[in-house]
């Protein structure tokens, strides 16, 4: 396969603090990987200097042999590059249809601004395909703040689309989503976006997400990766499972116990 994304030595430091170091990692054409780690192991820096919201101290990310590190986010955005967000993206007064049509209408402009006034079939029909794609089509008209967490997620993630990117990254697409709604909501998701053969990769903490949908994994650690390759031999490295496995489970115990 083609690899459309590679880091090399990538780093990223606040004054003395080291968030993330020596990120060496490669990404091909429709692959997915999910990547894990505890609350500040760097994964989310990490996607913040791929998409161009953090510069990188120092380190090169190469997409497609070129070097983008540093490169503003719309600019990543046209190229291919683009991401969600783990809380959605929303204009949540208005409807499904209309924050489609907003996301398509930014992504055709050459330069920002906030939206054209006439919306002309052809985008609509447009964007009604890519809710299609999403199985979210029947919510069209549905105003945002009526819908489930796990709808929003999905719409949340089809405007992220809009531009036909190659490369997605998600920020754990399952988080806020009932236990009930996980599987199926990961599952839609994976299914759309192996359409349009897109790259993805995501961040979760949920094991049992990663086992069933990800066939690579990335395991973070205090802003190093630990491991990095076939899911079932990185979760049963003895340091992922120290360390990063380990700790999530012992977080949500407490949590649990917090709770009752």
């Amino acid at each position: 396969m083609t690899v459309i994304l590679e880091t090399k030595n990538l780093e990223r430091t606040f004054g003395a603090v080291v968030a993330a170091s020596d990120i060496n990692i490669t990404i091909s054409e429709g692959e997915v990987l999910g990547v894990i780690g505890s609350n500040g192991a760097g994964k989310t820096t990490f996607v913040n200097m791929v998409t161009g919201y953090l510069t990188p101290s120092s380190g090169q990310i190469l997409y497609r042999g070129t070097n983008i590190a540093g490169r503003p986010t719309r600019e990543l955005t046209k190229l291919g590059v683009c991401r969600s967000f783990q809380i959605p993206q929303l204009f949540l007064e208005l409807s499904v249809i209309d924050n489609m049509l907003i996301a398509l209408t930014i992504a055709k402009q050459d330069r920002p601004v906030l939206f054209k006034p006439a919306i002309n079939q052809e985008i609509r029909h447009e964007a009604m395909q890519i809710l299609a794609r999403f199985g979210i089509e029947q919510w069209a008209e549905q105003e945002i703040t009526t819908l489930p967490q796990g709808v929003r997620k999905l719409i949340d993630i089809a405007m992220a689309t809009v531009s036909g990117p190659d490369l997605l990254f998600l920020d754990e697409p399952t988080s806020g989503v009932s236990a009930d709604e996980k599987m199926d909501i990961m599952r839609v998701l994976i299914d759309a976006l192996k359409t349009t053969k897109t790259a993805v990769l995501f961040i979760e903490h949920d094991m049992e997400i990663i086992e069933t949908f990800s066939p690579r994994v990335a395991a973070f650690y205090e802003g190093t990766i630990l491991a990095d390759g076939p899911t079932a031999e990185v979760l049963a490295n003895d340091k992922v499972r120290e360390f990063v496995i380990g700790g999530e489970f012992h977080r949500q115990s407490t949590s649990e116990e917090a709770v009752s």
